[in-house]
């Protein structure tokens, strides 16, 4: 299976995310989206795979997203879409693609529904939250 994740390194739902993958055995393509940066065709073709608007997609905490005034109602789609393009951070992630579809995974437990296989058990986030029990049953 061909599996792309767009992360972020800092973020440790993003971190989870990958771990999740690999655990599953799988080789994603990882794209660090803050240092590649996002088009805005790019950013149309996954939020309509996925299902998202623009809002949805935005990341408003931890991100200059109030500064820019990107959270007041009325806020275009196009505007939203300009600023990801120039402030990268403002795209809420992981986003995950796979043949099962893309998804934003957050929290990280909802990229267990784009494998094909789920990871051996038991496996848990970096906080301690378990997500696969030593049977290899899905806890979350």
């Amino acid at each position: 299976m061909s599996i792309v994740i767009y992360h972020n390194p800092g973020c440790g739902t993003s971190r989870n995310v990958l771990a999740i993958i690999e655990a599953a055995g799988e080789k994603p393509t990882v794209i660090e989206y803050l240092a590649t940066g996002w088009t805005k065709p790019q950013l149309l073709g996954l939020f309509a795979a996925a299902g998202l608007t623009p809002r949805q997609a935005l990341r408003e905490t931890k991100s200059p997203a109030a500064e820019l005034g990107l959270l007041a109602e009325g806020v275009s789609d196009e505007t939203l879409l300009d600023a990801m393009v120039e402030h990268p951070i403002l795209v809420n992630r992981p986003i995950v693609c796979t043949p099962k579809g893309v998804r934003l995974c957050r929290p990280s437990e909802r990229v267990l529904d784009l494998l094909d296989t789920l990871p051996p058990g038991p496996l848990a986030k970096e906080d301690g939250t378990p997500l696969i029990d030593a049977e290899g049953r899905r806890v979350a």
